[in-house]
């Protein structure tokens, strides 16, 4: 981003709709600042998001508000034990021709034909449905018999499940959680916060939510978040915090090696850069700094990481996994450059 008209214009049209989505959607949500601000920098880096958190917590209500936020196509799909692959890619179907009396296929889209996806409970239906998402995600495409057929642009799936509930549920694969740009973790509420949700929600008002966005200026928005650069320490950082994960291979530390199984691969690199990339102009910055990386590093890993038998034991978290892997690895240029460590590690 080299043109200073340009920048200073792309930073005021992020920041208005920033402002604005947010603005709408306190209407409607109390406090979850810091899930509404992930919701929006996988939103704006063309990712997709998994929320996590028991019920109640609105997760539901969250991402159908941001939704309805936008001037965009909104589906919600109840993800369900029987719910079959075709229920939500769509399906051919044989129908007689009016005009000539021939019979043909006609493919019927689904679910997944619109730009905003709510996938609830993602993990109530089996992997075979769970697999049908993966080609959307990554290619933004379905194949039905021998056709691909094209999603709409843009394209978000904003998935939620259930952490506590197992009766019933299929846990998501490795290669599926892969996917989502963002697993985020929805909290309960402060006191302040409940016991203003339990005003609000008890009373007669219902909130008037005004579409803030539409496809086209995402698009735009998307590409003006991939025109920002990152200097080569920042991406020296972020590979750094990546390949740490990775158990076996040089330099990675004791404690990985003593409670990771499995660690992250490149998507996760991807997705750490893409995101400090955002949260650099969401507060009104072009350059991306160390600072951004690291406090997106927990939503981006914590579900590319694998803990051990060893750490489950000692109650040790993906999440303790990432704190520690962010403590250890110097943000100064100089220090992380110099460090024998770390050199074995860009090494390799």
């Amino acid at each position: 981003m080299s043109d200073s008209s340009s920048i200073d214009s792309s930073l005021e049209n992020l920041h208005r709709a920033y402002g604005a989505i947010k603005e709408q959607m306190a209407k409607v949500i109390v406090g979850q600042d810091d899930v509404i601000d992930q919701l929006l920098i996988a939103m704006f880096s063309r990712g997709h998001c998994l929320l996590e958190g028991v019920p109640g917590l609105a997760k539901t209500l969250m991402i159908s508000t941001l939704a309805r936020c936008l001037s965009m196509t909104f589906s919600r799909v109840q993800f369900t034990p029987d719910l079959m692959p075709a229920d939500i890619t769509g399906t051919e179907v044989l129908r007689t021709n009016q005009s000539t009396g021939d019979r043909e296929f006609q493919f019927l889209s689904g679910p997944l034909f619109y730009n905003v996806i709510l996938a609830d409970e993602i993990n109530r239906t089996p992997p075979k449905t769970q697999a049908a998402l993966l080609e959307a995600m990554q290619e933004r495409q379905v194949t039905v018999g021998k056709t691909r057929h094209p999603l709409p642009d843009p394209f978000f799936v904003l998935a939620t499940q259930n952490p506590i509930e197992q009766e019933g549920t299929y846990q998501l694969p490795e290669a599926q959680q892969d996917r989502f740009m963002f697993k985020v973790f929805v909290d309960y509420p402060s006191y302040q916060e409940e016991k203003l949700i339990a005003i609000q929600t008890t009373g007669g008002n219902k909130a008037d939510i005004e579409p803030v966005l539409d496809g086209p200026q995402i698009l735009e928005l998307q590409e003006t978040v991939r025109q920002v650069t990152v200097t080569d320490h920042v991406a020296d950082y972020a590979l750094a915090l990546v390949r740490q994960t990775r158990v076996g291979q040089p330099g990675v530390p004791e404690f990985v090696q003593e409670w990771l199984g499995w660690g992250a691969g490149p998507r996760a690199v991807q997705n750490l850069l893409l995101g400090a990339k955002t949260r650099a102009l969401l507060n009104g910055r072009v350059h991306v700094s160390t600072d951004d990386v690291a406090s997106l590093a927990a939503p981006v890993l914590r579900h590319r990481i694998v803990t051990n038998f060893s750490a489950e034991s000692e109650g040790i978290t993906s999440d303790k996994v990432i704190q520690r892997l962010i403590e250890e690895t110097p943000a100064k240029e100089g220090e992380l450059t110099s460090d024998p460590r770390f050199r074995d590690i860009f090494a390799a």
